[in-house]
């Protein structure tokens, strides 16, 4: 089962490749993996997206507990929670598939933010599901490239990771 988990890290050298070292170490695969600066610039939220049945979720949950640059874990999916992931699309879209295109974008939410006379690039913020989807909907042929922040998520209402 997919599961997004979320920390609270000291924000100093080594910390993210402490983290990395513990699911390699296990060979447990991160899917993927956001870092970035808190409110308090002493700590950094890391978000990670790996898959494993619940005694190895648990496990992941433990060690991670264990390590020292580690304040604070949450299981996101273990409640609710909204997530959230980034994706820019470059794609073939000549005079006459760009209004395709651009129909296709728009019933997704999504954004062209760079156009040139071959290609357009799409902005998308969505879930990783929903930006499966766009890619089954759009033209496989016409992707040129693909980039992907991997997901970010925050517990809904009350739940929250803090110290």
């Amino acid at each position: 089962m997919r599961h997004i988990i979320s920390l609270l890290m000291e924000n100093e050298a080594g910390a993210l490749s402490r983290v990395a070292g513990l699911f390699s170490a296990r060979a447990y695969n991160i899917e993927s993996l956001a870092v970035a600066p808190t409110e308090d610039p002493t700590l950094s939220r890391m978000t990670i997206v790996t898959s494993g049945s619940d005694a190895v979720i648990e496990q992941i949950n433990k060690q991670l507990n264990k390590l020292i640059d580690v304040a604070a874990v949450m299981d996101l999916s273990e409640g609710e929670h909204l997530e959230r992931e980034l994706m820019l699309v470059k794609v073939r879209a000549d005079a006459p598939a760009r209004d395709e295109v651009k129909r296709i974008t728009k019933t997704f939410q999504g954004r062209v933010i760079d156009e040139s006379e071959s290609t357009c690039t799409i902005e998308l913020t969505d879930t990783c599901a929903k930006l499966d989807k766009f890619l089954e909907t759009i033209n496989r042929d016409s992707i040129l490239e693909t980039v992907r922040t991997g997901a970010s998520g925050i517990g809904r209402g009350e739940r929250i990771l803090k110290l």
